[in-house]
């Protein structure tokens, strides 16, 4: 295990520091690292490490997502509370709609079968988007009109809404049926996972202005309560659907409102928690890939992909009507929501350890869609914001 972890992360680091010089996402580096020495190549990673490897990437979405909600001032989002609410649902429905009825002309797939290859595909991803919105916020870009505000809350709540649908699809493939509690299942994942991680937050912020402990200790103690977050999802399944991925966001955006100078604090430490836990994410789901359905899917792959992107900026639009933007502000909305990784990497093997018939297809084009969107979203962030956004 040691010898795969020095591996890992030599490697990792070393290809992602070169792609970054050239202007390419290091997470295509980290995928491409995985991909390299995963048992499909080379097999130069512990069967230990690959065994463990769902449990790694809940680890650094949970990180991502605590990154997100200390970041997160609800003041601000107050200014853009309809577009960002419409941002959290439309473009990603648009989207999986758009999967569902392609993929089975194109790849002949049972169409329950694509709508879980839509949600998987559809997320946006926290990665790419969650540090660039913050840099955008911390230098005043977009202030004015709360745009990083709202397409940072807005891609939280898209990840959370696609994760459900996804859940309910893969347990309906797996025999469960579809029921109108599968839906209904959505919004009241939604709230109660917000009141949870309000609570929780409240509780813990009673606890460290009442003892006095380290910074790095408050840390490992939000992350365990975190742990337990989304383990209670599936505690409480069968009673009431909690969304554990959104109470942690919340964990973190009540930390911020009610003891903001704490927050700021722990938000350093998270970010260098981040550097590993990306490296790992990224690496095991390149690591999970075989290399020889890549081949397979082929042109209709892209052209799957690139549809939804399609019908993904469509949507984005049609959530900012009505809105004070100009053009160039919702151009900057549309690219900013185009990239996808860190669901993609969480979930996107999930339908094949399910057994899955398509699972090997789901897992590729999943990859897929984070080689093509992760650098052009990232690129169009990166060149866009100075000529697109007001600095305040």
């Amino acid at each position: 295990m040691l010898f795969s972890l020095s591996l890992i992360m030599i490697i990792g680091f070393t290809l992602s520091g070169i792609f970054n010089r050239i202007k390419i996402p290091g997470i295509i580096a980290m995928i491409l690292t995985g991909i390299i020495l995963g048992p499909y190549s080379l097999d130069l990673i512990s069967s230990d490490i690959l065994n463990i490897s769902p449990d790694l990437r809940e680890i650094a979405l949970i990180v991502i997502l605590l990154k997100a909600g200390l970041t997160l001032d609800l003041e601000d989002l107050k200014k853009v509370g309809r577009p960002a609410f419409l941002l959290s649902f439309i473009p990603a429905t648009l989207e999986i709609a758009a999967i569902t009825v392609l993929a089975p002309l194109l790849f002949n797939m049972p169409y329950i079968e694509a709508a879980i290859l839509g949600t998987v595909v559809a997320a946006v991803s926290p990665a790419v988007i969650v540090p660039r919105m913050i840099f955008l916020i911390h230098h005043g870009f977009g202030k004015e009109k709360s745009i990083p505000h709202m397409i940072l809350a807005a891609a939280s709540v898209d990840d959370v809404f696609v994760i459900v649908l996804f859940t309910a699809f893969l347990n309906m493939y797996k025999g469960s049926g579809f029921s109108l509690l599968s839906l209904i299942s959505v919004p009241i994942s939604i709230v109660s996972g917000v009141i949870l991680g309000i609570l929780v937050g409240l509780i813990l912020i009673w606890f460290f202005k009442k003892i006095h402990i380290r910074d790095t200790i408050k840390v490992m103690i939000i992350l365990s309560v975190s742990f337990l977050l989304v383990t209670f999802e599936d505690l409480f399944t069968g009673y009431i659907r909690v969304s554990g991925l959104l109470a942690v966001m919340s964990l973190g955006i009540t930390i911020l409102k009610f003891y903001g100078v704490l927050a700021k604090r722990l938000m350093s430490k998270f970010s260098k928690i981040w550097v590993g836990a990306e490296l790992l994410l990224f690496v095991l789901v390149g690591a999970a890939v075989d290399i020889s359905y890549v081949g397979n899917a082929g042109l209709y792959s892209v052209i799957l992909v690139f549809t939804a992107l399609t019908l993904r900026m469509l949507g984005v639009n049609l959530s900012l009507i009505g809105t004070k933007l100009n053009r160039q502000e919702k151009i900057f909305c549309s690219l900013s929501y185009l990239p996808k990784a860190t669901v993609q990497a969480a979930i996107g093997a999930v339908p094949l350890s399910y057994g899955v018939g398509s699972g090997n297809l789901i897992l590729t084009i999943a990859v897929l869609s984070i080689v093509i969107t992760a650098p052009i979203g990232a690129a169009g962030i990166d060149i866009t914001y100075k000529k697109f956004l007001k600095k305040n």
